[in-house]
């Protein structure tokens, strides 16, 4: 038997993203947004409440950086999604080590080995909700999350947010090939 539940964004699994942007003094902002993913090929998108610094900052310089939460830095993930950048300097708040990206003006994050560098597409806004699509400029990757060259997501230890149980978890466990194990019913 099943149950209903009703109209309820429940979806899985949603990224822990950390979007990182500059204002216009040049100050990095970092802020942690669970509504986002894949628009089209190299194309991301990422939802927003207007009134956010981050998205006055991507109006600004229509640059950002998304990088992938991790389990080592949980707190610090949660905490720039808690308190406003109008508020606080959250960076140095959260003890985050700003790197300069090649490619965009936006920040990377030392603490999230793996990032998107990115610049806007097209932004819509409707009733205090901003949407963004991005096109992926650039996929930055630290060393230390590498496996023969190519990124390992066991390395990366990224979280996803669980929206009924408001939790994070940590993705793991390969248990198939994709475009492989389907073959077997060909």
């Amino acid at each position: 038997m099943r149950k209903n539940f009703g109209k309820n964004t429940y979806f899985y699994p949603l990224p822990v993203l950390i979007i990182g942007t500059y204002d216009e003094k040049g100050n990095p902002n970092a802020m942690n947004a669970a509504w986002g993913g894949i628009y089209d090929t190299n194309q991301v998108f990422i939802c927003l409440s207007t009134d956010h610094q981050t998205t006055d900052n991507i109006k600004l310089k229509n640059e950002l950086t998304i990088s992938f939460a991790n389990t080592k830095h949980l707190v610090e993930a949660d905490y720039v999604g808690i308190i406003s950048g109008k508020d606080e300097d959250k960076i140095k708040k959260a003890n985050l080590h700003v790197l300069k990206s090649e490619f965009v003006d936006a920040p990377l994050f030392e603490e999230f080995p793996m990032a998107l560098e990115c610049k806007v597409n097209k932004i819509t806004e409707d009733d205090g909700t901003t949407w963004v699509v991005a096109d992926i400029i650039n996929v930055n990757a630290d060393e230390s999350v590498l496996t023969d060259g190519k990124i390992d997501l066991n390395k990366l230890h990224i979280i996803t947010y669980d929206p009924i149980g408001h939790t994070y978890v940590e993705l793991g466990n390969k248990v198939g090939h994709a475009f492989k194990d389907g073959l077997k019913l060909k």
